[in-house]
């Protein structure tokens, strides 16, 4: 089914994915990508180099690397030929959107225009400094999980108009 080109969170704006579109063909032809060391380490490095700790960045390829030497390529087709996944407007529960400073994959301001059109007004936009798309292994890791943390711990409106 086609989506229509009005629709939010398109992938426009992000530099990874416009490179990953020229490799479609070949996503598409594989069900899985071999992964190695440079592979994991790209992931850190890709976006904004530094944002992760690089002892914990060699700890993560040392676990994921044991586990397999490849990775289904259903999520790189799905980025780079299927976006928008989800229709923001059907989206009725209340919503944190969380994206890193340096995110390369996430771009502001496609986000920006998903956000917009969520309909529930119980949502939250946060920009993370000194993040890229990886947060939750970032040296600042610990500012995604307050920010997170704090959506969740909120207390309920009293008054909604």
């Amino acid at each position: 089914m086609d989506q229509p080109k009005t629709a939010a969170k398109t992938g426009e704006g992000s530099p990874t994915l416009d490179e990953r579109r020229k490799k479609l063909r070949e996503f598409r032809a594989k069900i899985r990508r071999p992964i190695d060391r440079a592979f994991v380490q790209s992931i850190f490095n890709r976006d904004h180099p530094g944002c992760a700790e690089p002892k914990v960045v060699e700890a993560f390829a040392d676990h994921i690397l044991k586990l397999d030497d490849s990775v289904p390529t259903g999520t790189y087709v799905d980025m780079c030929s299927k976006l928008p996944v989800v229709d923001p407007e059907k989206i009725n529960v209340p919503t944190i959107i969380m994206r890193g400073q340096f995110d390369g994959i996430a771009g502001f301001d496609d986000l920006t225009e998903f956000f917009k059109r969520l309909p529930n007004p119980d949502k939250q936009f946060a920009v993370m400094a000194g993040i890229s798309h990886a947060s939750f292994q970032q040296i600042n890791h610990q500012m995604v999980y307050h920010t997170l943390h704090s959506f969740f711990i909120q207390p309920d409106p009293i008054y909604r108009g």
